[in-house]
């Protein structure tokens, strides 16, 4: 295996998931901070205000944002040549529409980038990783609509600008994809239907009102914000590689009957490559444009003003998460995997993690040179790709974490092949290189880090770090530059 010797190897975080201190420094509330936690089997619940005496994961995470010095020292001891991290915009613009920035909240991340940059690592930011500002989505109905077009631009240019010699590489949406579900209403587009908003009690996160119409409109003002924003960015900083990011589920057929195969290509395209299509391409997939419009979507939103947009705007590299991959059936009988992360049906060669995630190293060797193909000469990073598991520290204090080193060699292995066959794979980013607030579940419990955490669900811990075995054995893979997975 050649990796290159400029791989950036990594890992990732987000800011809702790991920074806390929600209410500090001007910060606004955002979307993930009236998110209420959860588990495996008990959804996380939503209300539409900051209810007492209820555990809210986001208020101080891990609490980064007091300890992200300490925090980026490990990461360079590990030899970290990139961090993926993103700016919380309601740190930035408080309600979304205020007039002005809040300097705070811009100081912050020019410290934090600035801390990076002293260790040789580069930033790798995403602009909105479900964080949309709360006040968008109460006032505006997040991005349904075209106004938050415009405060989205305003943002990306006031944060390009800040911080246009310390960050190089950017992503505009995380995981944009996700609005093409129903789970990915509220996270993705920022949007609640009105008598949600109005409740005053508590609604499970996979309960709230779910509108395809509105979804797939607040989509596509999603494709037109990212693209005014790879143009603005390139303005103020032509060396700017702004990216996508898409959640990739690798779809495979449960059955050789034919049948199987068509429900799995149409999975893969609404899911998977609709969005990358978009934004990568600068163009509507017509197979995808005849789907919307065969399940009711009116698609007379879709302007020939946006369309040159988006042609205009289109990113300069793929970036994807890859956890796992499902198997399509049309047999209505077939085994569900279960889990948070129920959207497929059980593979029969395949373990599971305690969460009910598939493990396939072998489907992201797939899914890169698939993307490869789709994509030609377009420059991929896999920004997501790690183990939730349940840790536990033993007597001496160490965190023997064997699982997840297995998880990552393999993986590790299949990009490595990849990258040998001809796949321009530039970076890899672990999740959750730290231990973070799952964002499906909303729990300390599911962990994912090289670095443990001292907090958890019941709202106790004093929030001090722990080096799992996984740490040095991550630094020696980067080291290595992916040679010694030993």
């Amino acid at each position: 295996m050649s990796f290159p010797k400029d791989f950036l190897w990594g890992g990732a975080v987000a800011a809702n998931q790991c920074e806390g201190a929600y209410n500090e420094d001007g910060k606004g509330l955002s979307e993930a901070d009236l998110l209420l936690g959860g588990n495996y089997e008990t959804p996380r619940m939503f209300c539409s205000h900051i209810m007492k005496d209820h555990f809210y994961p986001s208020h101080q995470a891990i609490d980064f944002y007091h300890h992200y010095k300490e925090d980026i020292k490990l990461f360079a001891e590990m030899g970290f040549k990139t961090f993926r991290t993103s700016i919380n915009w309601s740190r930035i613009f408080p309600h979304g529409d205020d007039e002005t920035p809040n300097e705070a909240g811009l100081a912050f991340y020019e410290d934090l980038f600035k801390e990076c940059k002293k260790y040789g690592i580069e930033p790798l930011v995403t602009l909105c990783h479900y964080e949309i500002p709360w006040g968008i989505v109460k006032n505006y109905g997040g991005f349904t609509s075209r106004k938050t077009i415009d405060l989205y631009v305003r943002y990306a240019k006031t944060v390009f600008t800040r911080y246009k010699d310390l960050v190089k590489y950017w992503l505009t949406f995380n995981e944009i994809n996700g609005a093409t579900t129903a789970m990915g209403q509220y996270n993705g587009i920022g949007y609640v239907a009105p008598e949600d908003l109005a409740s005053e009690e508590p609604i499970p996160l996979n309960q709230l009102k779910d509108d395809p119409q509105k979804r797939f409109e607040g989509l596509h003002n999603e494709f037109v914000a990212s693209a005014l924003a790879v143009i603005e960015g390139h303005k103020i900083n032509p060396d700017f590689m702004i990216g996508c990011m898409i959640c990739h589920v690798t779809w495979y057929p449960l059955t050789c009957n034919p049948k199987d195969l068509l429900e799995t290509e149409e999975k893969d395209l609404m899911f998977n490559d609709f969005c990358g299509d978009v934004q990568v391409k600068g163009e509507y997939n017509p197979l995808a444009v005849a789907y919307l419009k065969n399940h009711g979507i009116d698609t007379s939103y879709i302007t020939d003003e946006d369309l040159a947009i988006i042609k205009e705007g289109k990113v300069d590299m793929y970036t994807f998460s890859y956890y796992m991959s499902n198997c399509v059936s049309v047999d209505p009988n077939a085994q569900s995997i279960g889990g948070n992360m129920s959207m497929g049906l059980k593979n029969p060669y395949l373990k599971a993690s305690a969460w009910g995630w598939q493990i396939d190293p072998d489907g992201l060797k797939y899914t890169l040179k698939k993307l490869a193909s789709r994509y030609p000469g377009v420059p991929l990073m896999v920004v997501e790709n790690g183990l939730g598991a349940a840790d536990s520290i033993e007597e001496d204090g160490r965190i023997h974490d064997d699982y997840r080193i297995d998880y990552f060699r393999d993986h590790i292995k299949a990009m490595g092949e990849a990258i040998d066959e001809g796949v321009p794979l530039i970076g890899y980013t672990t999740w959750g290189c730290i231990d973070v607030v799952s964002c499906g579940t909303g729990e300390f419990h599911k962990r994912y880090g090289f670095i443990y955490v001292n907090r958890h669900d019941d709202g106790t811990g004093d929030f001090s770090r722990s080096k799992k075995d996984s740490f040095n054995w991550y630094r020696k893979v980067i080291a290595s530059n992916g040679e010694d997975l030993s």
